[in-house]
């Protein structure tokens, strides 16, 4: 999945900044950084299908849902390699399936 993503990432940088009326990811870009967050209401409506049971519908979701992620990735100024980075690290202090604790930004202070 990495590649995909840094694939992904990789073609929607050259937009921003294009006009708005030549793509959507354009035009998300010119609505800006509040209305790119709200689009990961898609995680959301990835719960819905699944408490539908409706698979395709999940598959669907998820697509969308990475999508505007990685855009809001792209906004941030935060490159994929950081967020493979940070997994990378977790794994090796947690194991690949772990979770970090919830008070685990008190803990790193």
């Amino acid at each position: 999945m990495e590649s995909e993503i840094d694939t992904l990432y990789g073609s929607i940088l050259p937009v921003r900044g294009s006009d708005p009326a030549s793509s959507r990811t354009a035009k998300l870009f010119a609505d800006g950084r509040n209305k790119i967050a709200k689009k990961l209401v898609e995680a959301a409506e990835v719960s819905i299908e699944c408490i539908s049971h409706d698979r395709d519908g999940v598959i669907r979701e998820s697509v969308d849902m990475i999508y505007n992620w990685v855009v809001l990735l792209a906004e941030m100024g935060i490159n994929p390699s950081e967020i493979w980075h940070e997994m990378r690290r977790r794994e090796e202090a947690h194991g690949i399936a772990g979770k970090l604790p919830k008070n685990y930004r008190d803990m790193a202070r």
